[in-house]
């Protein structure tokens, strides 16, 4: 059983909880949206993307965005999944990340689009 993102609970009352797939991009959505330093027992978790949701926007910060991201689900991930294209979007506070993953236990692939800012994830 893989517990749900963000925790919340079913209609039964009970945790609720994800299919594999759903709990990839769960961990996707995790990676992205932590900072290093916010975990207490994994300080170097996450991707530092949130840093950069009010830095002036550029085609190298662009670039060094979707490497910073990608560099971070493949260490996170790695095992899971298989980055194949990251791209990040900036405007207005809000960030917009489209991740394109293989799920290497099904070699599937997935699409998954997270958006976070002014109105949260």
């Amino acid at each position: 059983m893989n517990i749900d993102f963000p925790f919340h609970f079913d209609g039964c009352g009970r945790t609720a909880d994800a299919d594999a797939d759903d709990h990839i991009r769960d961990l996707i959505q995790q990676v992205l949206f932590t900072s290093p330093g916010e975990r207490v027992n994994r300080p170097d978790f996450g991707s530092g993307l949130m840093q950069l949701v009010f830095a002036p926007s550029s085609d190298e910060l662009a670039a060094a965005t979707q490497f910073l991201v990608q560099g971070a689900l493949q260490q996170w991930l790695g095992d899971l999944i298989q980055v194949e294209a990251v791209e990040v979007e900036s405007e207005d506070a809000t960030l917009q990340v489209t991740v394109q993953y293989l799920i290497r236990r099904t070699q599937q692939r997935q699409v998954a689009q997270f958006t976070h800012g002014m109105a949260g994830p």
